[in-house]
């Protein structure tokens, strides 16, 4: 019996906005593999079974949806937004990379979904409408001067900026010093982006300069993009303002 295994981006967290393609990869497998609050957002059948674990436990999650696929199961490991993006595609192939040869031969799937910071930028106007970067800031997988030293570079060559995993419990200072690093190279005029469970009930979405950005304006469940030199706020009277990056740039100064 031949097994597969679909790798699938559930989106940020609204409904509506969970691709048809992903919709038609959950019909398919039978059971589920993921962070809890994701695979609790699923709606299964009896005949589907959801496997959760802890956000820290990617790689060992990833192997033993491997190992169930390997004996002929329909498998999917589901990720919040685009599991391409600081999730679980990554996982998966670090695990087959290293893994035993069963699992190159299985049937592979990666089934893309909205991540978060395009749902943020949509809610706002177009923050990403020229060159941009995302970097996470969780220092569990590299250095935090590594995350400095890129926040930099892309600050200095003029990139939009969002930030994934900005801040935590475990974390809470990381974001502080982002500011920090950002706005030695950036003017406090930048406008920056807080976006909090986009398109779900509890959404929050606030524009600030980047000289009154502040960590605590931020949790785990929140987006941040910071703009370059040429984004720009549109006031809007009695509707909320625009904030885009214009497709033109210059060189930066």
């Amino acid at each position: 019996m031949s097994g597969r295994l679909a790798i699938i981006g559930l989106g940020p967290g609204n409904e509506a906005q969970v691709t048809p393609e992903a919709s038609r990869a959950v019909a398919q497998a039978t059971l589920f593999y993921g962070y809890k609050p994701y695979v609790d957002r699923l709606d299964l059948r009896p005949d589907q079974t959801r496997i959760a674990s802890d956000n820290r436990e990617e790689l060992a999650r990833a192997k033993e949806a491997l190992e169930k696929a390997v004996e002929g199961h329909s498998v999917a490991v589901v990720s919040g937004g685009d599991p391409g993006v600081f999730a679980m595609a990554a996982a998966v192939c670090e695990a087959i990379e290293s893994g035993p040869e069963a699992w190159k031969a299985l049937d592979i799937e990666i089934v893309p979904g909205i991540t978060a910071m395009l749902a943020v930028a949509a809610r706002i106007g177009a923050p990403l409408g020229h060159d941009f970067c995302a970097i996470s800031l969780s220092d569990n997988l590299k250095p935090w001067d590594l995350i400095e030293l890129r926040l930099l570079a892309a600050a200095g060559a003029g990139f939009v900026v969002a930030l994934y995993n900005p801040i935590s419990k475990s974390r809470p200072w990381q974001l502080g010093r982002a500011f920090e690093a950002l706005a030695a190279i950036l003017p406090g005029t930048v406008p920056v982006i807080f976006g909090r469970a986009a398109g779900r009930p509890d959404e929050r979405i606030e524009v600030c300069l980047l000289a009154d950005a502040k960590p605590e304006m931020a949790d785990m469940a929140t987006c941040i993009i910071v703009g370059s030199t040429e984004t720009r706020i549109i006031r809007r009277s009695d509707r909320p303002a625009l904030v885009y990056t214009p497709r033109a740039a210059t060189r930066p100064k």
